[in-house]
């Protein structure tokens, strides 16, 4: 399922809920998994067991992910978005309702000029998705 051959890996940058955020993603995808994981190191501080780096494939596109020890000013943005063209008209319906729900809707679920189908979300991550399907 994963890529090999891939270059160039999308990674995710969260505090403290990379593990869930890679599990929810992985539970949204027929072809999805999890590659590798491992921890920080158990020293008592605040990073003590949470994610210090992952791999996981979602339709084999491999992503990294990982918790940062360090609190930071900067989050996820729209500037930058995970696009998803979807096979099927419930697969754009199911991943609408799962990845907007606790988090945001920033064009709704319809038909545009551009896709029959279309929708761009911010899920409760703050990770932002276009998701489209042309019928």
């Amino acid at each position: 399922m994963e890529n090999a051959n891939q270059k160039i890996t999308t990674f995710l940058m969260f505090e403290g809920k990379a593990e869930e955020a890679m599990n929810f993603y992985v539970s949204l995808f027929k072809k999805a998994e999890i590659l590798t994981l491992s921890r920080h190191e158990d020293d008592g501080s605040e990073a003590s067991g949470k994610v210090a780096q992952a791999v996981f494939s979602l339709n084999g596109q491999r992503f990294m992910c990982m918790d940062s020890p360090i609190k930071h000013e900067f989050t996820f943005t729209p500037a930058i978005s995970l696009f998803v063209t979807c096979e099927t008209e419930s697969e754009i319906d199911e991943l609408f309702v799962k990845l907007s729900q606790g988090g945001g809707v920033l064009m709704p679920l319809d038909s545009y000029p551009f896709s029959k189908k279309f929708a761009w979300v911010a899920d409760r991550y703050g990770v932002s998705w276009q998701l489209s399907w042309g019928g």
